[in-house]
């Protein structure tokens, strides 16, 4: 879907009408009409705002132009349901909620990840060794573990 589309979409599923949902957002009714038309985009802290007042992540208001992977376990991450939130409840865009939430790391260093990932991501077509050196050459690739 086209941002025009998701935005519109967005604004009838909470039953709000052009001029309801400009008022929330501190622009003119005219700004809303050419988002919806196609004719311009919303700018960076207008997206802030949409995505706090929707709660979905700027991607999705986006049509999800990003291929999203969370920098640190490498997990896709393809629906908001998955991307961590930040303590006053914005999405964080870089990580999975399951390694990322309230502001802090679930996991202490790699070593930790690593183990938690040959344990839960080997099987049968997967086994343990070979795991662990696809998530050993991988890990230190992603954002959070480059530093």
């Amino acid at each position: 879907m086209k941002t025009c589309e998701i935005l519109k979409s967005l604004r009838d599923k909470h039953a709000l009408s052009q001029e309801e949902l400009a008022e929330r957002l501190f622009v003119t009714r005219q700004a809303v009409s050419r988002w919806e038309n196609g004719e311009t985009l919303p700018n960076t802290d207008t997206l802030r705002r949409l995505s706090a007042l929707f709660d979905v992540s700027i991607n999705t208001l986006l049509g999800s132009p990003r291929r999203l992977v969370c920098q640190c376990c490498g997990m896709p991450l393809t629906d908001d349901g998955q991307l961590s939130r930040e303590t006053d409840g914005s999405f964080n865009e870089e990580y999975c909620k399951w390694c990322y939430a309230d502001g802090k790391f679930a996991y202490k260093d790699m070593d930790q990840l690593l183990e938690f990932l040959v344990e839960h991501m080997s099987g049968e077509n997967f086994p343990p060794e070979q795991a662990r050196a696809y998530f050993a050459a991988a890990l230190p690739k992603l954002k959070h573990w480059s530093k």
